[in-house]
């Protein structure tokens, strides 16, 4: 059983995912919430599905604190809202459409627990166009570029694949694949696989 947090201002919203969330019997809403500062604390939630509102401060206070502990669903309802998501450093998180099926979610959620990055496809359009993202300049300036091994192996990081999995995938040694993997984190600035995967995303080097 994953046990989520379901936080959007419109309590009927919160009924509406609630009950497409739980369709199956595998995810329970253990909380709901208005707002991350009405969020009650809960070690067992591993997850937390949250209608994307337009930023303040407290929210970006908000997103960090419980980001940084567990991973984060956003539902966004423009693609206006994307790029500031996606410049947003939290480890593990998923971006959605509001609208998105019941099954979708539910997916989604599934990979989140797992530690992966969720992007719906129909951001593809942003991530062909990085430079148009809010902060672009002031994060992407100073990134060197991936040598296309190094692109290989990120892409095969962002499938869960482990150093054995990909040394054997690309017919390297496992200590190639640990140094591709600290060279990639080197030139992106990521402290683990989910932050490269998702800055791999942002450049577009990861296809969805």
């Amino acid at each position: 059983m994953i046990r989520v947090a379901v936080m959007a201002a419109v309590p009927a919203l919160r009924a509406g995912l609630r009950a497409m969330l739980e369709t199956g019997g595998e995810i329970r809403v253990a909380r709901e919430a208005a707002s991350f500062a009405d969020l009650e604390p809960d070690p067992e939630i591993e997850v937390i599905v949250a209608v994307f509102e337009p930023a303040t401060e407290s929210a970006w206070r908000g997103w960090r604190a419980w980001g940084e502990e567990r991973a984060i669903l956003f539902l966004v309802e423009s693609l206006e809202a994307v790029g500031p998501l996606l410049a947003f450093p939290l480890p593990v998180y998923g971006i959605l459409p509001l609208e998105a099926s019941a099954e979708t979610l539910r997916a989604a959620v599934r990979a989140l627990r797992e530690g992966l990055i969720v992007l719906s496809p129909v951001f593809r359009p942003l991530l062909s166009a990085p430079e148009a993202f809010p902060g672009f300049e002031e994060e992407e300036a100073w990134m060197e570029p991936l040598t296309p091994r190094e692109i290989e192996v990120l892409q095969l990081l962002a499938q869960g694949l482990a150093n054995k999995e990909i040394a054997a995938r690309l017919g390297i040694s496992e200590h190639t694949v640990k140094f591709h993997i600290s060279s990639i984190y080197s030139k992106l600035g990521a402290a683990n696989r989910a932050e490269a995967v998702r800055l791999g995303l942002r450049r577009g080097w990861i296809p969805l």
